[in-house]
């Protein structure tokens, strides 16, 4: 059996895997991310690949990445956070160092096939997915396939203006979702709560270097779990946007479920439970149709790596 291998590039690691046809990850390598980005980071994708290909037979390539994907998955249009990856045609330069063909995808869209094919939306014809971290992204399926749009940078769901003139997004446009609803906002919430009544935060505060400043969102969900008022009123109102925000994209896309993934969704129904909440509240015609299920990300950090390494196989 020929298998396909997975490549997710993040912030501070490049991780492969092998990937079988059940989603089974068979092996894996990992490399630190270059800092230059640009062709060494190239390089060393094409290193992780042509060492799993040494240990297996190897049909395809699959790489995730943040960023702009154009629609015949060949080129990164933008990457905002690579250095020096902006209109690389990555298919035309890793096809040469490996000698296998290669497919590109947004890192938020492999998740979101991950989820779909292997983990929480599994057997959802119709799904979406919001990876809820330090910022939003998100993936959609419909009637089975992964959505892209026309120009394949569909389902930027972190970037859709809930707030007229709000907070500065570092899109360079104010009142986007994610500065309310991700695990930024989440640090902005329980910091403006602490602001407003620094005596009701010393619980919070010990867990970090007992600035607001270092407060950190580990702390903020370790407090959670522990019934801390300031941690819980974060997430309470984190979740009410997020929620807020799932029902005005429900309206648009009529998900039969919505998976929530992403760093944040490590506080569990901490998070979900008013989510939940906020959808019920604020869904347009409400009680006059069914509403998603809001579910959580069954895969982790794998997620992605699983995802594009079907879609190499698709």
């Amino acid at each position: 059996m020929a298998y396909t291998i997975g490549i997710d590039v993040g912030g501070t690691k490049v991780l492969g895997g092998v990937v079988d046809e059940l989603g089974k990850v068979l092996a894996t390598e990992r490399q630190d991310t270059p800092r230059q980005g640009g062709s060494a980071l190239t390089q060393t994708i094409a290193d992780i690949a042509r060492a799993l290909m040494a240990k297996h037979d190897i049909a395809s390539v699959g790489v995730s990445a943040a960023g702009f994907v154009s629609s015949d998955r060949k080129t990164m249009l933008a990457t905002p956070n690579i250095a020096d990856w902006n209109g690389v045609n990555l298919d035309a330069e890793l096809t040469q160092l490996i000698g296998l063909p290669v497919i590109i995808e947004n890192d938020a869209n492999a998740a979101a096939w991950g989820e779909a094919k292997f983990g929480a939306g599994q057997d959802q014809d119709h799904m979406m997915m919001l990876t809820v971290g330090t910022g939003i992204g998100g993936g959609i399926v419909v009637n089975g396939a992964l959505y892209r749009g026309a120009f394949g940078t569909a389902a930027e769901f972190g970037h859709m203006r809930v707030v007229p003139e709000g907070h500065l997004c570092g899109c360079g446009a104010r009142g986007c979702f994610e500065q309310y609803a991700s695990g930024n906002a989440l640090l902005r919430h329980a910091r403006e709560a602490i602001n407003a009544s620094p005596e009701i935060a010393r619980n919070l505060l010990s867990r970090g270097d007992g600035t607001v400043a270092g407060l950190t969102g580990k702390a903020i969900t370790d407090a959670a779990r522990e019934g801390d008022p300031v941690a819980l009123a974060a997430f309470n109102t984190t979740g009410q946007w997020l929620g807020a925000g799932i029902a005005t994209l429900s309206v648009i896309l009529d998900p039969a479920c919505v998976v929530i993934g992403g760093g944040v969704i490590d506080a569990g129904e901490i998070l979900l439970k008013p989510t939940r909440e906020a959808l019920e509240r604020t869904m347009p015609f409400a009680g006059k149709h069914p509403y998603p299920e809001i579910i959580a990300a069954k895969l982790g950090n794998e997620a992605g790596l699983v995802g594009v390494a079907d879609l190499a196989r698709l």
